[in-house]
């Protein structure tokens, strides 16, 4: 990456994305729900209400941080989060994990989108808009590299503690620094209008309707389908990872003295630092793709993702184990490949002044999907298996695209 990129703002970035996944739960979420004595079906909701929530705030959060200002929308969305771990930590009833997954996705939403808007911002304040691709593949790259540490340190405290639960707290102390961190931010990110309260709510009307001129394009609408879908896709696969290591984990005779829990803890801990460490390495390298190939790209790696995901499936319905964890980790890897280059592709088709809203929508694109998915999944799985459901969500997804490309082909004749 050119050395003059690298200022104080720049790692004031990679410092958020680190943070920000220091979520030490995260590769132990289903399992600890499972330990709760939930279903996959149960599961499938909670995931679905999550999602439902964040989609509900979506717009309006984007509306109101490009209206109101981006960073005290983005730093009060931390305290959001900090109220939904204390209640998972309390926990026993699926009434209350629905609370908690209802706050989750509050935060979530008054998150998604709005930091990259800033850093499009940034990139343009200074210049340097036509290196948005390897900036957003660098700092992409230290938030999984958040997320392999974070999940080496959260098997670490599993161990010690002997618990699940107890990484909750724990996950508290790195949000109030991305608290703070966020607080540091320039103010020429914020984008707060210096006007009274009357025409503040003139300029959110002004805003929505920039809005929705610029979402209604076709080219724009494409776009947005290609990123949501796929990352729609991983992001309700990607705890069935977990079920599938523990299988597989069983038959490793190693650290047979210790209580399955803190096992499991351990193992899976270090198999998901490997695996984030790899996905920080396919954000840099996306980096690389020159401008004209963006899309291209997008296109190839969604077919590629897709494909690795139903042979997970197949693979995990015949019990080969570590095979369907290989063709996980290359799910993770084309995401975390695909998540900058999409992110450029949106970036270049709309104007800075409405990202934050245009990002949001995408967001909210895929909450639709990802909830449909995660309910998708919990029901077919507790009646057929996991592999059976990851293979009849796979191949719908790959229809979905298909259809979506067709439309696209159509449009263009």
């Amino acid at each position: 990456m050119i050395a003059s990129l690298r200022n104080l703002q720049y790692y004031k970035f990679c410092s958020y994305g680190f943070l920000r996944n220091l979520r030490f739960f995260d590769a132990f979420l289903m399992l600890f729900l499972l330990e709760k004595g939930m279903s996959y079906s149960q599961i499938g909701i909670l995931y679905a209400v999550k999602e439902l929530s964040l989609n509900l705030f979506e717009i309006p959060s984007g509306i109101i941080a490009d209206a109101w200002g981006r960073k005290y929308t983005l730093a009060s969305s931390f305290l959001v989060f900090i109220i939904s771990y204390v209640i998972f930590y309390f926990s026993e009833s699926f009434a209350l994990f629905l609370v908690a997954f209802v706050f989750f996705g509050i935060a979530d939403a008054f998150r998604t989108g709005i930091h990259k808007a800033m850093m499009t911002d940034y990139l343009e304040i200074n210049g340097w808009i036509s290196y948005r691709t390897m900036y957003y593949g660098n700092t992409r790259a230290w938030s999984q590299r958040g997320l392999a540490v974070s999940s080496l340190l959260g098997g670490v405290i599993i161990f010690l503690a002997g618990s699940y639960r107890s990484i909750f707290l724990y996950s508290i102390v790195p949000y109030l620094m991305s608290f703070a961190l966020l607080l540091s931010y320039p103010n020429v990110l914020n984008r707060a209008l210096k006007v009274g309260k009357h025409q503040r709510w003139s300029h959110v009307g002004e805003t929505l309707l920039h809005f929705w001129t610029i979402v209604k394009q076709p080219n724009v609408f494409a776009v947005l389908t290609n990123s949501a879908a796929f990352t729609a896709y991983q992001r309700s696969l990607k705890d069935y990872l977990q079920p599938i290591m523990v299988s597989a984990m069983a038959l490793i005779p190693v650290l047979t003295n210790i209580a399955d829990k803190q096992k499991n803890g351990l193992l899976l801990g270090g198999v998901y630092f490997f695996i984030y460490l790899l996905t920080s390495q396919a954000s840099k390298l996306s980096g690389r793709v020159g401008e004209k190939k963006l899309r291209k790209a997008s296109l190839l790696s969604f077919v590629v993702g897709l494909f690795a995901g139903i042979f997970v499936g197949i693979f995990y319905q015949y019990e080969y184990w570590w095979l369907s964890i290989v063709l996980f980790t290359v799910v993770f890897i084309v995401e975390n490949f695909r998540k900058p280059t999409v992110t450029s592709l949106v970036s270049a088709a709309v104007p800075t002044s409405v990202l934050a809203s245009v990002l949001s929508a995408q967001s909210q694109l895929r909450t639709v999907i990802a909830a449909l998915i995660s309910l998708a999944l919990g029901f077919i799985a507790d009646s057929f298996g996991i592999g059976v459901a990851i293979v009849c969500v796979s191949v719908l997804i790959m229809l979905f695209f298909l259809a979506i490309q067709l439309t696209n082909l159509s449009k263009k004749n």
